[in-house]
């Protein structure tokens, strides 16, 4: 190009010395004479650079797909929750004289968690204990009544009426001595409680109550216990999801059931569905459902949101495509593939669920179609590729 602006400036220059020396009425034919003589030049010496070509063909990289067979699967959101989650109350009123246990740790069935003030109830338990043996000194007294009135009776000494009340003093007294007994163990009953245990094997939570507190009988929550091994997972689906399961699910017709945690990697150990909801619910249109986790490492904690996997027993034709050759539009997904002539079609696709990076394709494609992965930004229907086979497969 620097060459061309140089030729015009000398021409230009000559030009000008030219037309000091011609008539004006000629100026005119000679301004276009030179100006047909520039177009001519400047086509001259652009023809000799190569021009390139627009149709030239695009570098590509392609899958041939395959049909595979795959169970049937769909993934949702879940929330974890403890096997046994349980409210540690009182079940006697009175003042916390210790926390026994550490908060947020994990204890035994049966172990020690508060102590309430035992002192109350040691006192109401020795009175219920002399009661009972001032009642038992009753039994005593209306028996021997009780047989003397009989003998007398036997000898004509005594009335028939007069037996029939002793016997009537016994059966009282001694009735009065169950119910001294019973209070008797109500009272130790009561002493034991001042003890608060925990029922199962679990963690605790924080403590909602300091020493000092009082506390009344099976209203205060002390604190709470969850079982984490193994862990429940609740989820649903919906009525439309369902269908493709082929009805509602049950445990008999899941294969079993994989875990995926916050940070996308799967659980180690799969799970199973210990709960499947009889009906659909009216309000919302889904299955209830829960599964079941070992979490020997509690890693999965209560109220910790995650996502499951449930597979049916049940399989599937399909066709697996990288996620990268999967493109959407106004008018749904669809994916490049290649024809006999090394030309790109545009096919549209239906797709399914993600298998990591895979993309599920349940309808669009044949046996044997190329499928473009790579370079997409460039494709259109109708261009022209030089194809060349990815080596690594999708899984």
């Amino acid at each position: 190009m620097t060459n061309h602006y140089l030729l015009i400036a000398g021409i230009h220059l000559q030009c000008v010395r030219i037309a000091k020396l011609i008539p004006k009425r000629y100026l005119t034919s000679l301004g276009c004479c030179l100006i047909s003589f520039l177009l001519i030049a400047c086509n001259a010496s652009d023809s000799g650079q190569p021009s390139a070509r627009p149709d030239s063909a695009i570098s590509v990289t392609y899958i041939t797909a395959q049909p595979v067979d795959i169970p049937v699967s769909l993934e949702t959101i879940a929330q974890a929750e403890g096997a046994k989650e349980v409210e540690i109350r009182p079940r006697v009123s009175g003042i916390v004289l210790k926390r026994l246990y550490a908060e947020g740790t994990e204890v035994e069935a049966g172990q020690a968690l508060y102590l309430i003030d035992p002192e109350p109830f040691e006192n109401a338990l020795a009175e219920a204990k002399a009661e009972f043996r001032e009642q038992d000194v009753r039994v005593m007294r209306a028996r021997s009544d009780e047989q003397r009135q009989r003998q007398l009776l036997a000898q004509n000494f005594v009335s028939q009426r007069a037996y029939d009340l002793a016997t009537a003093d016994l059966a009282i007294a001694v009735a009065g001595l169950q119910a001294a007994k019973v209070r008797v163990q109500q009272a130790q009953l009561n002493l034991s409680y001042t003890t608060v245990k925990a029922p199962i094997h679990g963690v605790t939570g924080r403590s909602l109550f300091s020493e000092g507190a009082l506390v009344s009988a099976n209203s205060s929550v002390l604190t709470t216990l969850a079982q984490l091994s193994p862990i429940w997972v609740r989820f649903s689906f919906s009525d439309n999801e369902l269908t493709k399961f082929g009805g509602h699910l049950q445990p008999n017709n899941v294969q079993k059931v994989i875990l995926i945690l916050p940070d996308g990697s799967e659980y180690q150990q799969e799970g199973e569905i210990n709960f499947a909801a009889s009906k659909i619910d009216p309000l919302l249109g889904t299955q209830q459902l829960r599964a079941t986790f070992e979490n020997a490492d509690q890693r999965i904690l209560p109220g910790q949101f995650v996502r499951v996997r449930v597979i049916a027993r049940e399989s599937r034709t399909v066709f697996v495509v990288p996620q990268v050759a999967v493109l959407t539009s106004d008018f749904g997904r669809y994916v490049y593939v290649i024809d006999e002539k090394n030309t790109i079609v545009q096919r549209p696709v239906i797709a399914g669920d993600w298998i990591g990076k895979d993309w599920i394709i349940m309808d669009g494609l044949k046996t044997g179609d190329r499928v473009v992965v790579d370079n997409l930004i460039k494709l259109a229907p109708g261009k022209n590729v030089a194809p060349q086979l990815l080596e690594t497969s999708p899984s």
